[in-house]
């Protein structure tokens, strides 16, 4: 009996002894996975500046928080795999890239947070009830700003004179694109210029809209941009610059790649941003309860190279207004 006391008070005595001086109790470690359907090469687009905004707030990568990046090389098949995947890896939030990327997200958990960052049309495409009020699991950052297409159409007949036709490549695949190029045309039909449609869908349809282009005597493009033609970029540049057409894209990352010009929202500051949602449902918050966001800061980006490739000269307002000009 007394044996039995002695052991049952070591034990007590062991478990409310107080740890070891400096030892301080294990913090949870965070698991967010970012979906993405850009290729991976050269850098995973975006990824450094949402990793930027953490650190901003404070959370430390590998320390209280890491970050699993799957990436689906432009294949719009492999998102829902790929977001399978994190869901299985216990991810305790998922950070969609585009409007593909929320859906194929919200398809495979209806539990796990999403953060959406630049997805076209979030009410409209069925991925939340409100912007307001989303009511799921889908929170984030919306590319709406509809009247950005007509505006790059002015920058666009400001920087090549004597425009009367241009084509516009497009996905029609969700509603946004059309109230682009609904805008495109609005602006058109004031400045005089006719707009042809070129559609691009798949993969497959690049070559046609490029031989539709030169068909229909476009004297300059514009790009409506989504994962699709983000992702194809290059091949885009690449046709313009072939067939002597200025151009005007939507995101920095086409003159980046050689683009005559580009006009839009701050795709890198929409990713910083969205670690401000991670970091608030992380502490606590709902994404049901986090209202949907927009765009507030756009860029315009002009690369002088391609503009003396195409005997092009910037007028001087443009050039004084630009946010950033590739020599």
């Amino acid at each position: 009996m007394e044996r039995r006391a002695f052991l049952y008070g070591s034990l007590c005595a062991g478990l409310a002894a107080p740890s070891p001086a400096g030892a301080e109790p294990a913090r949870k470690v965070y698991r967010v996975g970012l979906l993405g359907l850009a290729a991976p090469s050269p850098a995973p687009p975006f990824l450094e500046h949402f990793r930027q905004g953490l650190r901003d707030l404070g959370w430390v990568e590998d320390g209280d928080i890491v970050v699993e990046p799957r990436w689906a090389a432009g294949s719009l098949r492999r998102l829902t795999d790929l977001a399978a995947d994190l869901v299985r890896s216990g991810v305790d939030v998922i950070v969609s890239e585009g409007t593909p990327g929320a859906h194929a997200a919200r398809y495979v958990t209806r539990t796990i947070p999403i953060v959406m960052v630049a997805a076209a049309d979030p009410v409209g495409s069925g991925l939340v009830r409100s912007l307001a009020r989303p009511g799921g699991n889908v929170t984030g950052l919306s590319l709406m700003a509809p009247e950005q297409g007509g505006k790059r159409l002015e920058l666009l007949r400001e920087t090549v004179a004597g425009l009367t036709r241009v084509g516009v490549l497009w996905n029609p695949y969700t509603l946004y694109p059309w109230q682009v190029v609904e805008d495109i045309e609005r602006v058109a039909a004031r400045l005089g210029i006719t707009v042809e449609r070129l559609e691009l869908r798949f993969r497959d349809d690049l070559d046609r809209a490029f031989e539709e282009a030169l068909l229909r005597r476009v004297g300059a493009l514009l790009t409506v941009e989504d994962p699709f033609t983000l992702t194809h970029r290059e091949r885009i540049v690449d046709f313009a610059a072939q067939g002597r057409l200025p151009a005007i894209y939507g995101s920095r990352e086409f003159a980046e790649a050689g683009g005559l010009m580009a006009y839009g929202p701050d795709l890198r500051a929409l990713f910083r941003r969205a670690a401000r949602y991670v970091d608030r449902i992380l502490k606590g918050a709902g994404p049901a309860d986090l209202a949907i966001e927009g765009p507030t800061s756009f860029e315009l980006i002009l690369n002088l190279k391609a503009a003396r490739t195409l005997g092009i000269a910037f007028p001087p307002a443009l050039l004084r207004g630009a946010d950033q000009i590739i020599e």
